[in-house]
């Protein structure tokens, strides 16, 4: 393999829309871990005891792993995503009761018409103004109904800082895939230096906010929201500010 302390092609900004939509991230990101994510569905839906009737959103759906399984309990779902490619690959899932459309999350997606709007696996964060986030908030306050429930999955700031990874290197199908992690004041970053050995190595940065429960309470106050229960992991134990991996907050009007 090439040493990558030649030129690099660095992909422009938005990060997301360019670095979500490349087969490298579906190559890279292939191996989730589909029975954590089918237990930490399990574990809601008992928390929350949807009625069989509730229409469900996954915002920001990715390929669709968690619309497939709240589907398959007999929800009607819609999933959204900003990226193409993983509304194609979620596509295949599609059914009477499970539906995907490409969408950007900050342009409205519904008013008042879901029981529960989901926000899964930190896809949330990713803009460059609050303002931005701001939009994503109200949009969904807006598509959840009066009695409705939204739920945020986020990464958990503190716990991320201390078990920070720094540099790490994979080799995936003939790619070798160069990754270096590191923080500021505002942002968790990631850049993915791609090398196939042959031409010239190209990179994607993902940057993703460090926003606490201070900051998601402040957001949802401002858009008549309020947080009645947060869990620190997928099996919904207790929230605390350095040991939880995960920050799950369920969301109601206020």
């Amino acid at each position: 393999m090439k040493q990558t302390n030649e030129a690099t092609v660095t992909v422009q900004s938005p990060w997301f829309k360019n670095w979500f939509d490349s087969h490298h991230y579906h190559r890279l990101y292939a191996n989730r871990n589909e029975t954590e994510a089918k237990n930490f569905i399990d574990n809601l839906l008992l928390k929350l005891s949807p009625a069989k009737d509730s229409l469900m959103i996954d915002v920001g759906c990715g390929a669709g792993r968690h619309c497939h399984y709240l589907a398959s309990k007999g929800y009607k779902v819609t999933g959204i995503d900003t990226a193409l490619s993983s509304i194609q690959q979620a596509s295949k899932y599609r059914s009477l009761s499970l539906h995907f459309s490409q969408h950007d999350m900050r342009e409205p997606f519904g008013n008042k018409c879901y029981d529960y709007v989901f926000n899964f696996f930190t896809s949330f964060g990713y803009f460059d103004s609050y303002h931005e986030h701001h939009e994503v908030i109200q949009n969904m306050a807006t598509a959840v109904r009066a009695s409705g429930t939204i739920v945020i999955d986020y990464l958990n700031v503190a716990y991320a800082e201390d078990r920070l990874v720094k540099e790490e290197r994979k080799e995936i199908d003939g790619f070798a895939y160069y990754i270096k992690r590191w923080t500021d004041n505002t942002h968790f970053y990631k850049k993915i230096i791609i090398d196939d050995g042959f031409s010239q190595p190209f990179e994607y940065v993902e940057k993703v906010a460090k926003f606490t429960i201070s900051d998601f309470r402040y957001m949802f106050y401002s858009h008549y929201l309020k947080v009645s229960d947060i869990y620190g992991d997928y099996n919904l134990n207790n929230y605390h500010s350095k040991q939880s991996p995960r920050l799950v907050m369920i969301v109601k009007e206020a």
